[in-house]
């Protein structure tokens, strides 16, 4: 007579119950209904949009949110919802399993605002329109005059240089592009107007600037100027 083997038995027997126990927690997390939103978001710019916002796009799909089975919700579609908005440059959506719906918001970070006839709106850092908020005013340069698909990129690129420096944030609060190309800029706290000239040089000509100001700025010479002429490099011509 064959002898039963126990330990394979028991092992079965462990299978059976482990596969069991999963299916049905499996049932009763799927069956688990939505109780509540919890909206975070990400980073210090977090002004632009209030979390009852993001709640309200969360949900605005859904007649009866709280009553929503979390196997029913599709997560893709609820970030694509949020990515969407012109507000918003990346989310992250996801259930507990306590059923908590949890969206991580990362928001558009602005670095200029153009200002035309027709509309204002802000430039965010991947050089895309971001349109301004009825929360918060961002302390970001004024661009005015003739911007367009040739010249984009060059600006964006620009007022990225000028959002990473310290000194240049918070002294430039302005710029004209003139239409054949050359740019006026304007400061924050002294009455003369830079003559950037072209895009070319762009990094150099802020050098030669920053080192100018330097100087100036110890001597109090800088309240003498009317124009600060950077179009050539390597010089800073001076005008009164």
């Amino acid at each position: 007579m064959k002898k039963i083997n126990w330990q394979n038995i028991r092992l079965v027997l462990m299978f059976v119950l482990v596969v069991f126990l999963f299916s049905f927690t499996s049932a009763r997390n799927e069956s688990r209904k939505i109780n509540k939103t919890v909206v975070q978001f990400e980073g210090d710019n977090t002004l632009f949009m209030k979390k009852e916002t993001v709640n309200k796009l969360l949900i605005e799909n859904s007649e009866n949110a709280p009553t929503i089975q979390k196997v029913k919700l599709d997560l893709n579609k609820l970030e694509h919802l949020l990515n969407t908005n012109d507000l918003i440059e990346q989310s992250n959506v996801n259930v507990t399993i306590d059923g908590v719906l949890k969206a991580v918001v990362k928001q558009k970070t602005p670095i200029a605002r153009i200002l035309n006839e027709n509309e204002s709106f802000y430039i965010d850092y991947e050089g895309g329109v971001m349109p301004l908020s009825a929360n918060f005013t961002a302390r970001v340069p004024l661009v005015s005059g003739v911007i367009n698909k040739k010249n984009n990129e060059e600006i964006t690129q620009l007022l990225r240089i000028i959002y990473e420096d310290d000194f240049l944030k918070k002294n430039i609060i302005a710029i004209e592009v003139m239409s054949n190309g050359s740019l006026k800029m304007y400061n924050r706290n002294f009455d003369y107007f830079i003559d950037f000239g072209s895009l070319r040089n762009v990094e150099r000509k802020f050098e030669d600037y920053k080192a100018f100001f330097q100087k100036a700025v110890i001597d109090s010479s800088l309240y003498k100027y009317k124009k600060i002429d950077l179009r050539f490099t390597k010089q800073v011509v001076c005008t009164k």
